[in-house]
């Protein structure tokens, strides 16, 4: 078959396909028209000729020693066997074991007495329609009743054809149906578990992808928390003490409004950061402009902006921190962020902070710890929003903290410590899934 010839059955396979897909949407719909279909071409195809052969009186062009084998059987007899074996196959996929037995009765009765029928094919329509729709522990007693009843066949037709020979044949036919019967059935029931895991493969393809989007949406949520929290608490705090200072230091005033808006611009940069990469592209001009994100070495430029606002930082790095992978470094930097943040939101300006970061081997701590709301003076402390009462009467600065530490394998205890409060973070940086 040459390639044109392949080509040319491409429609053709695709009608058949396509008319295949009907007639099974078609037999979920209505399920009786194929059963009535399959028990008409039967009437058409095996009882008829029969029938007209008994209304002709012609025996047809069988030998003699086959015509002498058999018994005639009168119009009404004939009538009544073959609609006791054909009348059941309408019921062949509903109650395929009763179609069956009832079709291997009348069967085992017509043979009893000695008559032949074309009919007779409809045991082979049973016995196929039960592998194919009925239970597989009926199939070891029904392949019996077959084998019996084709045995009583091969005894029959002995004057003719030797019994071997008749039950090779017989028996052949029958493991054909059956044959036939049990390989559509796996046919089937692998494309039924191909559909079902494919369904399911679906169902965890959305799945993924719904728990992507919720790790997404908790990482962008912690990143705007680190970000907006901070700057806006710093804001808060120079706003606050420039307006105190406006009437006594006009100087100081204005250099908080200049604080002011280096913090405002810093933090609309990172928001800009943060947002655009959740946009799609649409062209060259509309890409997010991209900055570094914050590692170690902007944790001194944090201090700076922290003690402008009034809260005194003392900061100490101890062991190779320049070495640190940008990951661990946003961490680290985005855990002091919050810690100092906290802070100067609940000790307020005046207080004291003493920020180490330490690197032992694969271990990184981080530690901030405040000496608390400093003792009342002349200008009132900004902010003062209190400490949670309990180490696990948690805001969500706290939580971020710990989930930041939770992507290195780290923990964080936070609690009192005197009069001020402590956050302390390890971090776990030996490799992960490395050999033994």
């Amino acid at each position: 078959m040459t390639s044109d010839d392949l080509g040319g059955m491409g429609p053709l396979v695709a009608r058949l396909g396509r008319a295949g897909q009907r007639l099974r949407h078609a037999d979920r719909a209505r399920p009786w028209v194929l059963d009535a279909a399959v028990v008409v071409l039967v009437l058409l195809l095996f009882c008829l000729p029969d029938l007209l052969h008994t209304v002709g009186g012609a025996d047809g062009d069988a030998p003699r020693r086959f015509r002498l084998a058999f018994t005639r059987l009168p119009l009404a007899g004939m009538l009544a066997l073959q609609a006791g074996l054909v009348v059941p196959l309408l019921w062949r996929r509903r109650a395929p074991a009763v179609a069956f037995g009832a079709v291997a009765a009348v069967f085992v009765l017509q043979w009893s007495l000695g008559a032949a029928l074309r009919a007779d094919v409809a045991l082979l329509v049973a016995l196929y329609s039960l592998t194919l729709h009925g239970r597989l522990r009926q199939l070891p007693w029904a392949g019996a009743v077959t084998a019996g009843a084709l045995g009583l066949v091969a005894v029959r037709v002995a004057a003719a054809v030797s019994v071997w020979d008749a039950l090779f044949f017989l028996l052949s036919t029958a493991t054909a149906a059956l044959a036939l019967g049990l390989v559509i059935r796996i046919r089937r029931a692998q494309l039924a578990g191909l559909r079902d895991r494919a369904a399911r493969l679906e169902i965890e393809r959305d799945q993924r992808g719904r728990l992507a989007v919720a790790a997404e949406r908790t990482r962008v949520a912690r990143e705007m928390h680190d970000i907006v929290g901070h700057n806006l608490s710093v804001i808060i705090t120079l706003a606050d003490a420039g307006a105190y200072a406006t009437a006594a230091a006009p100087e100081r005033g204005a250099e908080a409004l200049h604080l002011i808006g280096g913090t405002g611009r810093q933090a609309l940069s990172e928001l800009r950061r943060v947002l655009g990469v959740l946009r799609e592209a649409d062209g060259p001009l509309s890409e997010p402009e991209l900055s570094p994100q914050p590692g170690l070495p902007d944790v001194a430029a944090l201090c700076e902006r922290m003690r402008a606002a009034g809260l005194e930082v003392v900061h100490r790095t101890a062991g190779d921190v320049d070495a640190l992978d940008g990951g661990v470094q946003l961490t680290v930097y985005r855990i002091v962020q919050e810690a100092l943040t906290n802070t100067l939101r609940h000790a307020g300006a005046g207080a004291r902070a003493h920020l180490s970061i330490v690197v032992e081997d694969t271990l990184l701590t981080v530690a901030v710890q405040d000496s608390g709301p400093p003792a009342p003076v002349g200008r009132p402390a900004a902010v003062g929003l209190g400490r949670p009462a309990a180490a696990n009467e948690e805001g969500h600065g706290l939580v971020g903290i710990r989930e930041r530490a939770a992507l290195y394998g780290g923990h964080v205890s936070a609690g009192p410590a005197g009069a001020g409060w402590a956050v302390r973070a390890a971090l776990d940086l030996a490799p992960r899934g490395g050999a033994r």
